[in-house]
């Protein structure tokens, strides 16, 4: 029987989803995570994988569980450690780690199985490199695929065609100045990093991640330069800085970056809501790359993606759900969107609060003189109409506001912002709010 929630942040609340990987299949998002099993938890107890789905990042169901009694550990195991998914030839491969020593392998013919077990054993076998073997993450580019892996040091290895076999022995990747959790300082030479790497690439850049710390290099395999932590002191909204792991609020953020619509995100585990390491959330938030390649510190709140209030506060026109003709770029100390092409739309899906508003305002600037049509529909780029307006624009230096009057809307709805102007022209588009 599926679970369904509805949820903000936390995205599946209330049951231990943590470890956290997100990948799009067929234009839905599944997240493929390890599981708390209770909130009384005074250890990690974590006697499944779970696999959940959404169209929209926001209504979640549960779709399949994997027991290791269907794996090759054949019994019962309460340290059913974090996981990743590939699709290949048809098939979806779901990685899995043995506690913090093996990663093993299961296949299914769609994203929630039913899985088998091909291999009989581990994959990675614990004596294969220095490090343990597990807390995988697979890496896709130009059909090939990378498993990488590792705690303090990591290592990747190509996989073969197979998808169950590895085509080169796992090399060590180089990370320059590392910092991490336990090695706040760039100090702490024995345990610089953390557990739990990932992989993704943005704008032919590299990014190896060790929860909120991460590093870029211009090649795969590296070497990578650290960076940063995406999560700071500033990024908390109120009731969610604390409580925190013992070396503070930047340990323990397993999780993922993925892409979706043209926006990107980072899923990662949380205990704020909990108040038990042992019993973690997972939340999503908005990422926004600057124009160096480094991302952004990220925003950390119960409103998460894809949900928006039409409150006091406007609404950030970067953090779209989906969009077409537009690209993000860096406006001061925060981001714009910036039109591509003469016909572009932004679509704001799950916005709260528009009871008895009657008008929206945005904040845009017009780089060029010319046409600029905007018009607002309901639900779909061909949608009911809620509002349109065209107007003849000069060029202005700073941002000036446009407001259009709504027809009457419930108090939560799906809106497209169609924009059509004149072709060559550029406009950006800073927030909008409404009254």
């Amino acid at each position: 029987m599926s679970i369904f929630l509805q949820a903000q942040n936390p995205i599946v609340p209330n049951k231990g989803l943590n470890d956290p990987h997100i990948h799009i299949f067929n234009d839905t998002a599944y997240v493929y995570a390890s599981h708390d099993k209770s909130i009384d938890n005074k250890d990690f107890v974590m006697e499944d994988w779970w696999v959940w789905s959404s169209p929209d990042l926001v209504n979640w169901t549960q779709r399949s569980v994997l027991k290791p009694t269907e794996t090759y550990i054949g019994k019962q195991f309460s340290s059913c450690w974090a996981t990743d998914v590939a699709f290949k030839n048809g098939k979806y491969y779901w990685y899995f780690s043995e506690a913090n020593e093996q990663t093993g392998v299961v296949v299914g013919d769609s994203p929630v199985g039913p899985w088998s077990a091909p291999l009989g054993k581990p994959l990675l076998q614990s004596n294969l490199t220095p490090t343990h073997e597990y807390d995988i993450c697979v890496f896709e580019e130009d059909g090939n695929h990378y498993i990488i892996f590792g705690v303090w040091d990591y290592y990747i290895a190509k996989l073969n065609a197979d998808m169950i076999s590895l085509a080169e022995k796992p090399r060590k990747i180089k990370v320059n100045n590392p910092k991490g959790p336990y090695n706040l300082d760039g100090r702490n030479l024995e345990k610089p990093t953390d557990d739990k790497p990932f992989l993704h690439k943005h704008n032919d850049k590299y990014y190896l991640s060790w929860g909120c710390f991460y590093a870029m290099a211009d090649q795969l395999y590296g070497p990578y330069d650290y960076k940063d932590s995406v999560i700071k002191k500033e990024s908390f909204a109120k009731g969610y800085e604390k409580p925190t792991w013992p070396t503070g609020f930047l340990q323990g953020r397993h999780g993922s970056f993925f892409e979706w619509h043209n926006q990107w995100y980072y899923v990662y585990c949380d205990i704020s809501q909990t108040g038990n390491r042992y019993f973690r959330d997972s939340f999503i938030s908005y990422v926004h790359y600057k124009e160096n390649g480094e991302m952004a510190t990220i925003r950390v709140d119960g409103v998460g993606v894809a949900n928006y209030k039409a409150s006091k506060t406007p609404i950030e026109a970067e953090d779209y759900f989906k969009s077409h003709g537009f690209i993000k770029k860096e406006g001061g100390e925060n981001f714009v969107v910036q039109t591509n092409e003469a016909q572009a739309y932004l679509y704001f899906p799950h916005v709260k609060g528009l009871k008895n508003k009657t008008e929206i305002q945005f904040n845009f600037q017009y780089l060029q003189g010319g046409t600029l049509n905007i018009v607002v529909r309901k639900n779909s780029d061909s949608g009911l109409v809620l509002a349109s307006k065209t107007i003849a624009l000069k060029p202005k230096v700073g941002f000036q506001t446009i407001t259009l009057q709504f027809k009457e809307m419930a108090s939560e709805e799906n809106l497209f912002f169609m924009i059509e102007q004149t072709p060559g022209k550029k406009l950006m588009i800073d927030n909008f709010s409404f009254k």
